[in-house]
């Protein structure tokens, strides 16, 4: 499998990294047996936290190949915020993992400033993660979140994170288009490692796995992390990885047109049914909708377990309040839509801009007794 730099650490990882979140639906032997399989074929980036499943994760982990230590890049995240409390955490993630040096320390899901700001602060999780680095107990110290990047992108312009971990896949990357034109850039500039979460977008590109594992490799990402709990999922993620070719520009565009999990309703954020004649902001009243509910919800219900899935994973970053409060300031609201139709015949992916700015306008007005027209 290929291995590439993870970031200017020195640190070389394989290409499919594996996730330990899913590890908490099995039982120990299953998770020892992948944990071994992964490893004899190659990999070599093995990623936790204490969070999944208060310590289960870790404790599977630290049982089933701490005596393999020396043959993989271990990471694990600091979900505290304050001094005391990550250190209290750290000491017990060395004893879950049966190690005494960690690789790298994610800040785990920094998602707002205020938290960004408290973890940095004198008394901060980050001076907790600093004190094990100059003890020599921990390599690298990096940080994570879900979804949109602009804290993300703050962070790494503020403090010297070495490692960075986000949301990345064919279809966040319309959600969130900063990963791609503000936060890919950055982590380039800087020598930080990029680790690749969510390939399959929580499982909701599960229709599409072989190109969506071949977008995610094709990404300028130092690993591909994703969760693994059954031995036929461990073997074909491995395969495709030892496998994949890098995707093509035109091969990129094509599945932008024709991935159906994309169809003709999430927008690709083009900008080609700018400007609007009425001044409505079509592209950021797409982008407070993407923030939402990563334009899940569409109005239609194809088949009841797509939309039960829809339903748990589309408020899964949650940032649902966060979409209706910057919709309240927007200037060129969907609701100031006149229905002129300019726009329609620009899209290249043959969205019903009228009808998704009136399912826009239905979501992020909170207003009780609304009609979704």
């Amino acid at each position: 499998m290929e291995k590439r730099k993870f970031g200017n650490t020195g640190i070389k990882t394989s290409l499919l990294g594996f996730g330990g979140f899913h590890l908490c639906e099995i039982p120990f032997k299953k998770a020892e047996v992948l944990l071994n399989t992964y490893l004899n074929q190659g990999g070599s980036y093995i990623e936790t936290a204490p969070s999944y499943g208060d310590g289960d994760s870790e404790i599977k982990i630290g049982c089933a190949i701490s005596n393999r230590r020396k043959e993989y890049t271990l990471v694990t995240k600091a979900h505290d915020r304050d001094y005391a409390t990550c250190k209290c955490t750290l000491e017990q993630s060395f004893k879950n993992l049966k190690t005494d040096y960690i690789d790298v320390v994610l800040m785990h899901g920094v998602g707002r400033m205020e938290t960004l700001e408290e973890i940095l602060g004198d008394q901060g999780a980050v001076k907790a993660v600093e004190e094990f680095i100059a003890a020599g107990k921990v390599g690298h110290i990096g940080i994570s979140m879900h979804g949109q990047p602009d804290v993300l992108i703050e962070a790494l312009k503020r403090y010297p994170f070495e490692a960075v971990m986000s949301t990345i896949n064919y279809l966040d990357i319309c959600n969130f288009p900063k990963i791609k034109t503000d936060l890919l850039p950055l982590t380039l500039e800087k020598g930080i490692a990029l680790i690749l979460m969510k390939p399959l977008a929580d499982g909701y590109l599960y229709e599409s796995v072989e190109p969506a594992f071949r977008y995610a490799f094709s990404q300028p990402a130092s690993v591909v992390v994703t969760g693994m709990n059954s031995m036929n999922m461990l073997k074909k993620d491995m395969a495709l990885a030892e496998s994949y070719t890098p995707m093509t520009e035109n091969e990129i565009d094509t599945l932008m047109h024709i991935a159906p999990e994309l169809n003709n309703y999430v927008c690709r954020q083009c900008n080609r049914c700018m400007p609007c004649p009425h001044n409505v902001d079509i592209i950021e009243n797409f982008r407070l909708e993407a923030i939402f509910d990563r334009q899940m919800n569409k109005g239609d219900v194809e088949n009841s377990a797509k939309y039960a899935l829809q339903e748990r994973l589309k408020h899964w970053f949650g940032t649902k309040d966060l979409a209706i409060e910057k919709y309240e300031s927007l200037d060129g609201k969907a609701s100031d839509c006149t229905e002129c139709g300019e726009c329609m015949s620009k899209c290249p992916y043959n969205i019903d801009i009228i009808q998704k700015l009136k399912n826009v306008d239905y979501k992020l007005t909170p207003e009780y007794g609304r009609i979704w027209k």
